[in-house]
């Protein structure tokens, strides 16, 4: 039953809202001054307060009223209020109102009205505890989180990103395999290299190798090293992967662009920790604790034979998944500020603002990033506008026969312009070859020189 208190200096005033709270099973308290409506309220668990605006006979300001009214504001801020006024001036109540009071009647009052008023009111405060109880929840965990986790940090606000790192506090300090899943650009690398901060291995190498930015017959050399001569172009030996992680972790990123041959080869060394350099028939040995990612349905890819099962269940002891940027849009503002750089959250405009949270990153975070990197450029110091972003919103029918994967014209702009026009540099951003960025850019009329 909630407990409402009626703080008036009448006497009539009190009983007659005292029956009416009890006839329709809320609990009414009455105090008859402003100090003992504020005793019970600090001795009381008290969820909704009418208070009369004038305490003094001589009086019509409402002085009082609105003192009484600012000192529970002061101290119970969360906390309904409903102004009853007689003789006080209208403007002093609708003052209030605009501080904080939940809504005024004139005396006498409407008992229907008054109740359906208070019924609404002690609703929505109970969805706002609610609410305000899940946030609180979740700032506890994100500190309980930040105790044990080193976050390097690392921006997000969503409930699905706290949940994600949650999971990858629990799995970084075992040496199980990780499996990070998502679509591209959502920040599955740096899920990776915090796992690696916290892990057993952290103080040994972090070594990253995107698959899919090379050719499939360099894959091989890249991950176990080559002798001088064992292909052509080979003049020297060069270690791979796999040995400079030693002692540390190797991120594969792409893992479903590994060609069979590799698989199996990868396989093996997941097993063994054994392997040999091409060209080599030497044994190597390398102690790395392997984190892969992938934005491909590789349960899929098993199903028809393009990905083998037991490299699958070997790399998928644990799975981190990362939503879509557009599934998690708590996380767009703050990094759309972190990425502007100290500052950021007062040079976006609120239509700018707007924009972004409306916008469906098909690119995801590194979308985001380059999106801020263009708008920065383009605003050259002021406040950010929607025309700044370059955003556009596919039709239906286009969004439909795009894939999501594929970088739209913006994103290769924003790459671009954060790598001060460095194809190469832009092309790692993209997670892309050279060569493909440059098909990319051909294909949108941008210039490669």
């Amino acid at each position: 039953m909630a407990n409402v208190l009626i703080i008036d200096d009448n006497p009539g005033v009190g009983e007659a809202l005292s029956l009416l709270l009890s006839l329709h099973e809320i609990e009414p308290l009455y105090a008859a001054s402003p100090e003992a409506g504020l005793g019970l309220l600090a001795g009381r668990n008290i969820d909704l307060v009418i208070q009369d605006m004038n305490f003094t006979a001589d009086t019509t300001s409402g002085a009082e009223g609105a003192l009484l009214f600012r000192a529970i504001r002061a101290k119970y801020p969360d906390l309904p209020v409903i102004l009853l006024t007689a003789w006080t001036r209208l403007e002093a109540a609708v003052e209030l109102v605009k501080a904080g009071a939940a809504d005024y009647l004139a005396k006498p009052w409407d008992d229907a009205k008054l109740i359906i008023t208070i019924g609404n009111l002690l609703e929505l405060s109970e969805t706002s505890g609610e609410l305000r109880r899940h946030h609180q929840q979740r700032r506890d965990r994100r500190e309980a989180l930040q105790r044990r986790f080193d976050l390097d940090g690392l921006v997000f606000a969503s409930e699905a990103m706290l949940s994600t790192l949650e999971l990858a506090a629990q799995v970084a300090r075992t040496d199980l395999p990780v499996l990070v899943s998502g679509p591209n650009g959502c920040g599955k690398e740096r899920v990776a290299a915090l796992v690696h901060a916290n892990s057993a291995q952290c103080k040994g190498p972090f070594v990253a190798l995107n698959c899919g930015a090379l050719p499939a017959d360099l894959i091989e050399a890249e991950l176990f090293g080559a002798d001088s001569g064992a292909f052509t172009g080979a003049h020297k030996a060069r270690e791979g992967r796999f040995e400079a992680a030693n002692g540390g972790t190797l991120f594969l990123d792409e893992i479903g662009t590994l060609p069979l041959a590799g698989q199996v080869k990868l396989l093996r060394v997941l097993e063994t920790g054994r392997f040999e350099r091409l060209g080599s028939s030497r044994t190597r040995e390398s102690k790395v604790r392997v984190i892969s990612a992938t934005n491909a349905d590789l349960k899929a890819m098993v199903a028809a034979g393009t990905f083998r099962e037991d490299l699958y269940y070997r790399l998928n002891v644990f799975e981190l998944r990362l939503a879509a940027l557009a599934d998690r849009r708590d996380d767009i503002l703050p990094l759309a500020e972190f990425f502007l750089g100290p500052g950021g959250s007062r040079r976006i405009s609120e239509p700018a603002r707007s924009a972004l949270l409306a916008h469906p990153w098909p690119g995801n975070v590194r979308e985001l990033k380059n999106v801020m990197a263009r708008a920065g450029l383009l605003a050259d110091g002021g406040a950010i506008q929607p025309g700044h972003l370059g955003l556009t919103t596919p039709t239906p029918a286009a969004a439909a026969n795009r894939n999501l994967d594929e970088p739209s014209r913006e994103t290769v702009l924003g790459a671009l312009a954060a790598a001060g026009g460095v194809v190469s540099r832009a092309a790692q951003e993209l997670g892309l070859s050279r060569q493909a960025l440059y098909r990319r850019m051909e294909r949108y009329g941008l210039d490669a020189g």
